[in-house]
């Protein structure tokens, strides 16, 4: 900045010096002492410039660290908070990490809740546990909070859905969706251990707690669980006692489906079951422990199905009494083996069996519909899961006079005319009615 001066000052637009030296002595006197006047001048301008200079470079140095810019101090909080959080989410204390030496709990133990649920009851008699002389069921499932990898897979998980209210809709179950993790810690395979409990402490007019994966389909509609088996147990899981006793195979039970009671054992079990499941550490190092106890189990983090199995062997005493390991019906019946038999299982035998003649529940284990990777093609799957679909939904639409017109076709085709007697097809038709008679 001085050096533009001292060019401004000695070039045309400055003073002219031949004006200077013909004005006589004065002009030149002036023009000796005008370097010296200019000099002073230029440092004066030097100074001033450098101190504004410190000046702006001080003041963009506080704005940037202390300053209160909208543009600045709001620009670092959108680029690190998540798409589509709550504002409020910005004002939760940072998560404290689990002591590995401290035992994971769901929530606070509770030791009296079978007398806790007995009062309600009976201070809240419209909604009882009993209900047409069943015990009240709610069918718990559910899936992910965000979309599935493969578009096609939330088709799948919508045909899913609509499998399973069809089924609770004729049998007169509630049921629950569940895309909420109740529990940062129990990711994957153990998000359904939460929910659980929470769902037994919110609804204790609820009898029995049913969780069924989101890959499960039902496919006998009109088969119905036999709660009468169960009256002195609180867990109904499908699996075989050779498998589990003999051969402690971590596939001896399926926790895809089972049935567990709302009552204090449950939520004992519930407490002792939850622990190996907080991801991490402890999830890795309790997979460690599955792995060389239970038979065939590869090598990786704990899942609820082994924790359980191991839960029970080791500590049956405590226990097993209370579990029924069913294998008379399908409650959970491996798909591989029944999706190609459909078509025999019409043309043999009838709905309402729920075993391998005609499987009450389809469970597409290992096809992961809304993950990224599978243990089979996905085609194969996609295939296979259409067919169980429509073999079960054909028993919903016989009723309304209709059925696919394929097992791999989404497309119907009538199958009887109108009539103006239509109740006599409902007497014929409709799965509740035929239940009743087939119990009779």
């Amino acid at each position: 900045m001085g050096q533009d001066g001292l060019r401004s000052s000695g070039s045309g637009g400055g003073l002219s010096t031949t004006a200077v030296s013909n004005s006589g002595g004065r002009g030149r006197g002036f023009l000796r002492g005008w370097p010296v006047q200019n000099t002073l001048i230029n440092i004066k301008i030097m100074i001033l410039c450098g101190f504004l200079t410190i000046v702006l470079l001080l003041g963009t140095t506080s704005i940037g660290n202390f300053g209160s810019s909208s543009t600045d101090s709001v620009k670092p909080i959108l680029a690190e908070s998540p798409s589509g959080s709550d504002p409020t989410d910005l004002d939760e204390p940072p998560k404290a990490e689990i002591n590995p030496n401290v035992t994971y709990t769901l929530g606070p133990r509770i030791t009296n809740w079978d007398s806790q649920r007995k009062v309600w009851l009976n201070h809240n008699p419209g909604f009882p546990s009993i209900v047409n002389g069943k015990a009240r069921i709610l069918l718990l499932t559910g899936s992910t909070p965000g979309p599935c990898v493969k578009p096609v897979g939330d088709y799948y998980l919508l045909k899913s859905v609509k499998n399973k209210i069809d089924y609770c809709r004729l049998h007169g179950i509630e049921i629950v969706y569940n895309m909420a993790n109740l529990d940062e810690e129990l990711g994957g395979y153990w998000t359904k251990l939460p929910m659980i409990r929470r769902l037994m402490l919110s609804h204790p007019e609820v009898e029995w707690i049913w969780w069924m994966d989101s890959d499960a389909l039902f496919t006998d509609i009109l088969f119905e669980i036999p709660l009468y088996r169960y009256e002195k147990h609180n867990l109904v899981i499908h699996g075989y006692p050779d498998l589990l006793f003999n051969q402690k195979s971590w596939v001896a039970l399926n926790t895809g489906v089972f049935l567990l009671r709302n009552c204090q054992w449950s939520l004992d079990l519930l407490d002792a079951w939850a622990p190996m499941g907080p991801k991490g550490t402890i999830r890795e190092e309790a997979g460690k422990i599955l792995t060389a106890y239970l038979k065939g189990r590869p090598a990786f983090e704990a899942d609820d199905q082994s924790a359980l199995i191991y839960l029970l062997l080791s500590q049956k005493d405590k226990w097993m009494e209370k579990v029924f390991v069913e294998n008379q019906y399908y409650l959970h019946g491996f798909w591989e083996g029944l999706v190609d038999r459909y078509e025999e299982m019409i043309e043999k035998y009838h709905p309402g069996l729920g075993d391998e003649r005609w499987p009450f529940v389809t469970h597409f284990v290992g096809c992961k519909p809304c993950g990224s990777y599978a243990d089979y093609a996905v085609d194969r799957c996609f295939k296979s899961m259409e067919r169980a679909f429509n073999f079960a939904d054909n028993q919903v639409l016989e009723l309304y006079g209709f059925r696919h017109r394929g097992l791999l076709s989404p497309k119907i085709k009538r199958i009887r005319n109108e009539t103006v007697s239509p109740l006599e097809f409902v007497d014929k038709f409709d799965i509740r009615r035929r239940h009743a008679e087939i119990k009779a």
